[in-house]
């Protein structure tokens, strides 16, 4: 599921994404070696800002983070991921790993024109889709459903009430 979403979001060098969901930090940790390539001079860096709402999640993640020798690649912060991370929109992608009732408007707000959003979406049993968004560079979305998932709810403000 990690390389399907990571391919739907078409990574580049030098983006700047926001994931909806650290885990383990394991799939930010993907994406910052595709935007950020140790390879490559750090001018030319992107970068991985990732929100957990779960306290213990996000020191974890943030551990694994140091760890892997991402740290300067990946940011986590503790926070209601259905609000976005506003400090440093807005971004080239966006990335939510945990199945929303609807696609948050918050998240739609902080994407760039031009930039490309994958969010499973559907109820908290099993009924989701893994949506694609495209943003126009006048602001207009267009959806691509690219498939049934399973993946677990998002809570939050923009999340399900559980």
């Amino acid at each position: 599921m990690v390389s399907i979403m990571n391919e739907a979001l078409q990574l580049e060098v030098g983006q700047k994404v926001l994931e909806i969901g650290a885990g383990s930090g394991w799939h930010a940790a993907t994406i910052a070696e595709i935007v950020a390539p140790s390879n490559a001079p750090r001018s030319e860096w992107g970068h991985v800002y990732t929100v957990e709402i779960i306290q213990g999640l996000a020191e974890f993640a943030r551990k694994n983070i140091m760890n892997a020798g991402y740290s300067d690649r990946v940011t986590i912060i503790c926070a209601d991921g259905s609000l976005g991370y506003m400090e440093k929109a807005p971004y080239d992608r966006i990335l939510v790993t945990a199945a929303a009732p609807a696609i948050p408007k918050p998240l739609i707000e902080q994407l760039k024109p031009n930039g490309i959003m994958i969010i499973p979406v559907g109820s908290v049993h099993l009924f989701q889709n893994l949506i694609k968004v495209t943003k126009s560079t006048d602001g207009k979305l267009r959806e691509e459903n690219l498939g049934g998932v399973a993946f677990v709810p998002l809570t939050g403000q923009y999340g399900h009430k559980i």
